[in-house]
């Protein structure tokens, strides 16, 4: 069976629909990934963007990384790394940021599946088509870590490239914009490298995603000019990848209390020094 084709004459003399983001630069039926070194705070970053959609914007106390997401809606969490304490601990730092009201709207919305030490592969059929139940429907979709969510080797550009494949189509089927969490080289991590070619195994892992954000500590010289005296205290997060919008600045995080990520805003001074 192949695609149906599309009405190029009717694409040329209709208005087209307004593109719907999830939040900016991340296309609704699409799939995107969050790219950083282990430790990092990447899982913490994917949890926050899954509650401020879960949200959505009429609640702006659940936005804390500041995504400003268009629209609220389900979101379905996979969380293939972390033991089910783990995650109530973070979910119990989020939960002192927001309303009852709000706390219970996040509740009903966004289910969290702890497959840790559970087999559950999106390579294989069944698991793809339990996803695709669950996920429709669902305004976001976050798999973290995708290196925990199939059998193949993430070194084999074929195969990854078919492991995207069933991602885009999990997207294209519930409508949901797929976030997978994935980690950077060990050389990368260090040397503190953000484009799209820092992800670790092949490159169709990051090539054939549309939208790609990262995360990466601080350098020294960057807290030194900065005026930080904890440096890894701080993050810069950005995106790399943006096919469908304008690039976003970077932005500086920091880990608060709990180890909640809230943007840190410097004031920059005219000789090039800056302070919180």
């Amino acid at each position: 069976m192949f695609v149906q084709p599309l009405d190029v004459l009717k694409a040329f003399s209709e208005e087209p629909p307004p593109l719907d983001f999830v939040w900016h630069g991340f296309l609704a039926g699409t799939v995107g990934a969050l790219v950083s070194p282990g430790g990092t705070g990447k899982s913490w970053w994917a949890l926050q963007a899954a509650v401020a959609v879960a949200a959505g914007p009429e609640h702006e106390e659940a936005d804390l990384l500041e995504l400003r997401p268009h629209g609220g809606g389900p979101v379905v969490y996979i969380a293939a790394e972390d033991p089910p304490e783990v995650l109530h601990h973070r979910l119990h730092a989020l939960g002192a940021h927001f309303s009852p009201a709000t706390r219970e709207l996040i509740a009903e919305r966004l289910t969290i599946y702890c497959t840790l030490g559970v087999q559950f592969f999106v390579d294989d059929d069944v698991c793809l088509s339990a996803l695709i139940e669950r996920g429709t429907g669902a305004r976001l979709i976050v798999l973290d870590t995708i290196s925990r969510l199939h059998g193949q080797s993430e070194n084999d550009n074929s195969a990854m490239a078919q492991l995207l494949s069933r991602l885009e189509h999990v997207a294209q089927i519930t409508g949901a914009a797929l976030l997978y969490v994935h980690h950077t080289t060990k050389a990368a991590g260090r040397e503190h490298v953000t484009d799209q070619q820092a992800a670790r195994g092949a490159s169709a892992l990051v090539d054939n995603a549309r939208y790609c954000c990262w995360m990466r500590r601080l350098r020294e010289d960057e807290a030194q000019k900065m005026g930080l005296q904890e440096r890894e205290r701080y993050l810069m997060w950005g995106v790399s990848k943006c096919n469908y919008a304008a690039f976003p600045e970077d932005r500086l995080l920091e880990r608060t209390k709990g180890g909640v990520l809230r943007p840190a805003t410097l004031t920059v001074f005219a000789d090039g020094r800056a302070t919180l």
